[in-house]
């Protein structure tokens, strides 16, 4: 079990809102219970502003982006995620340890999806000059989208850990992971033998929150098949815009298999793996 020492919290302009709401004091009962979901709401949406953004510029440009544009829609997503990134630091909107966690998102997807559109696994359709061979640049922010998300709902909700597992078991399941994603393609897939290694490691560790005044918990690994399940659905909006297709796509969009939930919790398991590694896990 890890009970280490916090990491200073970085102040956002997020503080003073946060602050605000939490100091309202409606009558106790259902007003309450009412309240407290929705500022469970407006810290999540808060926490997703990153996702969000890039989700909207996504399909706003697949809609509404014209065919004679002097640069490609591509191009256009990377440099608008890379001014979405600078403007949330620059009016303190996001903190500088999450900015990192973005930038290491960013180099561990960007490998990803060179060795995956390599192999055929998904395509990026529509042509660009910011790219590295087949990969527009812009891609890399989109693992980064999962990494802002983690980063800042550890710190908006407080995360505590009761029962994590010691640090190196959970890297060195991790590597296993990342290492399986590519592995796969020549060797057996392992990842029902990861899935299991992932229940005997978690099964007791359980990720307490703070909304509001009181502490809620759940199982982590609960919580970690809600979040895929979310990147999941954020995924069809991203095919549908086509900033990537899989190859039964090609004919027309269609709705993204949910066998594809089993890789997005593990990938959401790397992300949250590497997230622990600057924010530190704590226990009480």
């Amino acid at each position: 079990m890890s009970d280490l020492a916090p990491t200073p919290t970085a102040h956002t302009r997020f503080a003073a809102i946060r602050a605000r709401l939490e100091a309202i004091d409606p009558a106790p009962g259902p007003t309450a219970w009412i309240y407290e979901f929705l500022l469970f709401g407006f810290k999540q949406g808060w926490a997703c502003l990153f996702g969000g953004l890039m989700l909207a510029m996504l399909l706003g440009t697949h809609l509404f982006w014209p065919t004679d544009a002097p640069i490609a829609r591509y191009d256009a997503l990377t440099i608008g995620a890379l001014a979405i990134q600078i403007t949330m630091l620059l009016l303190r909107l996001e903190t500088l340890s999450e900015a990192k966690v973005i930038l290491a998102f960013h180099a561990v997807g960007t490998i990803m999806e060179l060795f995956k559109t390599a192999y055929g696994s998904w395509t990026y359709p529509e042509p660009s000059l910011l790219r590295i061979g087949g990969v527009p640049l812009f891609s890399g922010f989109m693992y980064a989208c999962v990494g802002s998300y983690i980063a800042r709902v550890w710190r908006i909700f407080d995360f505590r850990f009761p029962h994590y597992p010691p640090a190196a078991w959970s890297y060195a399941l991790a590597v296993a992971v990342y290492v399986n994603f590519f592995a796969h393609h020549w060797l057996p897939d392992v990842r029902l033998l990861l899935f299991a290694a992932m229940g005997l490691l978690f099964w007791r560790t359980r990720v307490i929150f703070r909304v509001w005044r009181e502490n809620r918990s759940m199982p982590l690994l609960l919580g970690w098949f809600l979040v895929a399940l979310f990147i999941w659905f954020a995924e069809n909006i991203a095919t549908f815009s086509r900033a990537w297709i899989y190859p039964s796509q090609e004919a027309g969009w269609t709705l993204v298999s949910p066998a594809k939930l089993g890789a997005w919790y593990l990938l959401m398991y790397i992300s949250f793996v590497l997230v622990a590694a600057v924010h530190r896990v704590r226990s009480r």
